[in-house]
């Protein structure tokens, strides 16, 4: 099995939770699968745990990717750790571990690619600064994009890092968005139905970058990239 190549022009392709159409999502087989194609970037969820570690997950619970149903937040690293996540065939696999923030960080500059991390949930200020911390010490801070569902942790980063690229999550375009995303110079992140040509290219007349989540058929993403999108973020297109 292999990726599906399609025709992206200038847009740039970001692997979602890794290559997670071929590997079990948010693990290191998937971030390395990425690594070893042509992808810009990887994209990936953090969540941080009871005991203050930060791990690469994207539910607030376990039960959907493995066998035991705990909350990440609820729980500590060691036994989050602990966990074995079922293979997208539901098989057993002992390389299917929950990741630390650390280990995605530095598997993207391992590879030299773009990192796309999404704050999950509602972060502290002093959380998102440690996080920075953390990927400062890999040297990749000017190799991550933020992103997050929720506006007020994009602010909490602006804080402290004032030029970061970050974009804002949604899943439906509203006219007020625009004037929103410019107060922070926040770039877009939208469901990529919510995208018609009229959209992107208001969009662009304002500087605003666009992505689109998550696009797997072929016949969208060139239409996508037609249209001129600046990212595609896809569980198998590349």
């Amino acid at each position: 099995m292999n990726s599906t190549k399609f025709n992206k022009k200038k847009t740039l392709v970001i692997a979602h939770r890794g290559l997670s159409g071929i590997e079990k999502e948010n693990t290191m087989p998937a971030f390395v699968a990425a690594g070893n194609r042509s992808y810009f970037g990887i994209e990936t969820d953090v969540h941080r745990t009871s005991d203050g570690r930060f791990v690469i997950i994207h539910d607030d619970r376990t039960g959907r990717v493995c066998d035991t149903d705990l909350s990440v937040e609820g729980s500590s690293f060691d036994d989050l750790r602990t966990l074995y996540l079922n293979d997208r065939d539901g098989g057993k696999r002992i390389d299917l571990r929950i990741p630390t923030l650390e280990e995605y960080v530095g598997t993207c500059a391992r590879y030299d690619k773009i990192g796309v991390l999404e704050l999950k949930n509602d972060f502290t200020s002093e959380d998102i600064g440690r996080i920075i911390d953390i990927i400062k010490a890999h040297g990749q801070l000017d190799r991550i994009i933020f992103i997050s569902f929720s506006y007020e942790n994009l602010v909490k980063l602006r804080g402290f890092l004032p030029d970061q690229k970050a974009q804002y999550l949604v899943g439906e375009y509203s006219d007020t968005l625009p004037e929103k995303l410019k107060k922070y110079n926040f770039g877009l992140d939208i469901y990529y139905k919510s995208l018609t040509k009229e959209i992107v290219d208001r969009l662009h007349s304002e500087n605003i970058e666009i992505n689109c989540w998550t696009v797997d058929s072929k016949e969208d993403g060139e239409r996508l990239a037609d249209w001129g999108v600046d990212y595609i973020t896809s569980n198998i297109l590349e």
